[in-house]
């Protein structure tokens, strides 16, 4: 083994053991996990037990009255649209049986 590969297969132990300069910046930071920096602060976090959990629990009171609540407020929107085009295809159907009967085709059976 030649010394120089000794010597550089020593440098990089010492680098990656965290016992040498940073070889970009020259300061050591710490090995990992414990980076050199200070703590951080004012960090709070909240958790709630599984046992107090209960996603369900008002499932179906809340459809139902925001069923009711967002029908009641959208009714003005659809009820007139589906009003004229239930009238419209009425009046088409009566119309297309009465030209295709007798009496409708003796009157515009020519046209």
């Amino acid at each position: 083994m030649r010394p120089t590969a000794a010597l550089r297969m020593q440098a990089t132990r010492i680098l990656r053991a965290g016992h040498g300069p940073d070889p970009k910046n020259g300061v050591y930071m710490g090995s990992w996990g414990n980076l050199g920096s200070p703590a951080q602060k004012n960090i709070v976090t909240y958790a709630l037990s599984p046992n107090r959990q209960n996603p369900t629990s008002t499932l179906i009171p809340d459809a139902i009255f925001n069923t009711f609540r967002r029908t009641r407020n959208q009714v003005l929107y659809w009820v007139p649209p589906l009003l004229v085009a239930y009238l419209a295809m009425d009046w088409a159907t009566e119309r297309n049986e009465y030209l295709n009967s007798k009496p409708g085709r003796a009157e515009f059976g020519e046209s």
